[in-house]
């Protein structure tokens, strides 16, 4: 048990966000997408809403995405630098898959819209270790695109529902296949409360 509790945590120590630009082929299977799925809908969730949503994108979608980006890219910033372009259009064709991933918000009394915010974004923190734990990289990027009205329709988020963000997964690059635990610096994160 010792073990198994000291690899868990391990992984957990490992994780990094990977810059979807180096992510490459393979992507996850199926059962592999499903399991990190699964484990992002153990997320902690008050009144069992189940705000979660998440959109998966692969194969050709990739391409309609790479132009939904550049097309809205171009009528929010325009005139957008080249580079910004190319690097907006190379961003769901490198990573094997892009999961739009958001959240249904309702009214609820008993609920706020915070805390079914921290719901999605707990469900997809345990998205991004279930995939670092069967040995993908993945990174949660959000910016104007996650936030884009027409992006969030485009990808049939409905009315009462919000895109937080785009998680990319796919191979690391051969450098970072063992990624190394960290010494966190606790100083500036935690202190006691006395009373």
């Amino acid at each position: 048990m010792a073990t198994e509790t000291h690899a868990a945590l391990q992984n957990l120590l490992s994780r990094r966000s990977i810059p979807a630009l180096q992510l490459g082929p393979p992507g996850p299977t199926q059962q592999q997408i499903d399991l990190a799925i699964d484990a992002a809908l153990t997320a902690p969730d008050h009144g069992a809403l189940r705000p979660l949503r998440l959109v998966l994108i692969r194969g050709a979608a990739r391409e309609r995405l790479s132009e939904l980006f550049v097309r809205r890219m171009q009528e929010r910033e325009p005139p957008t630098p080249a580079a910004k372009i190319d690097k907006a259009r190379r961003m769901p064709l490198t990573a094997p898959l892009t999961i739009a991933a958001g959240a249904h918000l309702v009214s609820n009394p008993k609920v706020p819209e915070i805390e079914q915010l921290f719901s999605a974004a707990a469900g997809i923190m345990n998205l991004l270790n279930a995939f670092h734990a069967q040995g993908f990289g993945a990174i949660w990027l959000t910016g104007a695109n996650a936030y884009d009205p027409q992006i969030a329709h485009a990808l049939q988020f409905a009315a009462d529902e919000r895109c937080l963000g785009f998680v990319y997964v796919g191979s690391l690059p051969g450098t970072e296949r063992v990624l190394i635990p960290r010494r966190l610096e606790h100083a500036t994160a935690v202190r006691d409360w006395t009373g």
